[in-house]
């Protein structure tokens, strides 16, 4: 029995070797009041590019399919490339930024017609060759004008701090957070666990979360199962109720051949998980 009055989803590619419709039919199942959406250009159910052919027909078959199965969206994560560092949000090559911005703009109206009112994106990446600051700049450009493009469709944009991106841990997250105003975070502890930092040096980025990942992981295990975990919930729970945290907490155990995130039996990690976020 929930004991929490928190809302959870689950993210659709969680389960990428089932069609859409059975993903959707099976985060019902799970008991999830909503789903998570991926854009992964070539590596999820829905890209980007698809997207962009028809935002608001998109939308709307997507939409009777979860009228369906009674879900809600949660979240959209756009990622343009099928690889963090492919078609990178700071990629220095301006053709590549500019359709990234085009994609961007497609994805919003996509998420206003689905009524959904969150979306992430990745904050980019260190390029071979580039000098730090020119890619942080870039960064920090590029998010600024993807905050300020979902504003103007009453849009939450955050950006998800991971394992190869230009933000590693927790304080340079911070300083990224403190040079793009209104910038929020879909908030993953692996990423920062998995390298070894602690739970306590990433407490302070609670109160900036809009949308929170939750999935097993340990020190060098980015992912892993419920009874290995090292993650902090319930002191993330107690934190996220202090700061009356507005959001949905997505299950997001993942199912790709990238850091073991293909060794776990993710239905039953699901429902693990979340049977233990219920009952902290």
């Amino acid at each position: 029995m929930r004991q929490n009055n928190y809302k959870y989803s689950c993210a659709d590619f969680t389960f990428p070797l089932l069609p859409h419709d059975k993903v959707l039919q099976l985060i019902k199942l799970l008991g999830m009041d909503a789903v998570d959406v991926g854009l992964f250009e070539d590596r999820s159910h829905l890209y980007p590019s698809y997207i962009a052919e028809d935002p608001a027909e998109k939308a709307y078959i997507l939409s009777q399919k979860l009228k369906q199965e009674d879900l809600a969206v949660a979240d959209v994560f756009i990622q343009t490339g099928a690889e963090p560092p492919v078609a990178a949000t700071n990629s220095p090559e301006d053709a590549i930024r500019a359709k990234n911005r085009t994609l961007f703009l497609k994805t919003l109206a996509f998420v206003n017609a689905l009524g959904c009112r969150h979306i992430t994106g990745l904050p980019g990446v260190l390029h071979k060759g580039v000098n730090f600051e020119e890619d942080w700049k870039r960064a920090c450009e590029e998010t600024i004008w993807r905050i300020q493009a979902a504003e103007a469709k009453n849009i939450i944009y955050a950006v998800e701090a991971h394992v190869g991106s230009i933000l590693p841990d927790a304080e340079t997250t911070m300083r990224f957070i403190k040079a793009c105003p209104g910038l929020t975070l879909t908030l993953d502890y692996g990423h920062f666990i998995y390298q070894g930092q602690t739970n306590e040096s990433v407490h302070p980025l609670i109160p900036y979360a809009s949308h929170f990942h939750a999935r097993g992981g340990a020190k060098g295990k980015l992912q892993t199962i419920v009874k290995e975990n090292k993650i902090d919930f319930k002191t993330i729970l107690s934190e996220l109720k202090k700061n009356e945290y507005p959001g949905v907490i997505c299950m997001e155990y993942t199912y790709q051949d990238w850091e073991g995130c293909n060794r776990t039996d993710n239905v039953s990690e699901t429902i693990l998980l979340k049977r233990l976020l219920e009952e902290i």
